[in-house]
C-alpha cells in the first residue's frame, strides 16, 4: 500500500504527478487529476488549482504547456478531504494534515536521492527554509517557526518548476 509520504517522495524525485508533469497540457492534467479544479487565466498565463496541487501554464501558440507544479502541503492543515484530488486519494489513500521534513527526507533517501539545503534570505525571513533535491531540481519549503495552524519542521510546499530555478542550478 502506498501512502501520502510515498506521493511526496515520488514528486520530489521524479517531478511528476500521476504521469503528468512539466510540459503536460491542461487536458492531460484533467485526465490525471479530474475536472474538480479552479482556473484563473490572465493574458497568456493559466493557473489551475486542485487544492493540494497547483499548476501554472503559459500559452505557446495553440498549446498550454505546464511550466510549474506546486504541492501546497500547508493547505491540508485545514481540510484534507476537499484539498486532495480524488485520483490521488484512490492511489495513495488518506493524506495527513501535515508532513514532517525529516520523514520526507527519509522517504526520498529510500528512493536513492538526497536533499540539500539551499539558502534563501527572503524565505528565511519568512520563517521558511528552502531545500533542493539534486537530480530532479525540486524545491522543498519547510516551516521553521511554529504557527497557529502548523508545526515547526513541517513541509510547507514542494515546487517543480525548472524555469523558475534555472538561475539557482
Amino acid at each position: 500500500m502506498t501512502s501520502d509520504l510515498d506521493f511526496y517522495a515520488h514528486v520530489a524525485t521524479r517531478g511528476e504527478v500521476l504521469g503528468a508533469g512539466i510540459g503536460t497540457q491542461p487536458a492531460q492534467w484533467e485526465a490525471a487529476l479530474g475536472t474538480d479544479h479552479l482556473d484563473t487565466e490572465e493574458a497568456d498565463l493559466l493557473r489551475r488549482d486542485y487544492g493540494l496541487v497547483e499548476l501554472s501554464f503559459q500559452r505557446d501558440d495553440d498549446a498550454w504547456p505546464c511550466f510549474g507544479v506546486s504541492l501546497q502541503v500547508h493547505r491540508l492543515s485545514q481540510d484534507t478531504a476537499s484539498e486532495v484530488p480524488a485520483p490521488l486519494r484512490e492511489v495513495y489513500g488518506e493524506f495527513a494534515p501535515a508532513v514532517r521534513f525529516d520523514q520526507l527526507t527519509d522517504a526520498i533517501a529510500k528512493l536513492g536521492h538526497s536533499v540539500e539545503p539551499e539558502p534563501d534570505a527572503a524565505c528565511a525571513s519568512a520563517g521558511i527554509h528552502r531545500h533542493r533535491v539534486p537530480g530532479s531540481g525540486v524545491r522543498i519549503f519547510v516551516r521553521v517557526r511554529e504557527g497557529a495552524r502548523w508545526q515547526a519542521d513541517a513541509v510547507w510546499r514542494l515546487s517543480v518548476s525548472p524555469a523558475w530555478w534555472r538561475e539557482a542550478e
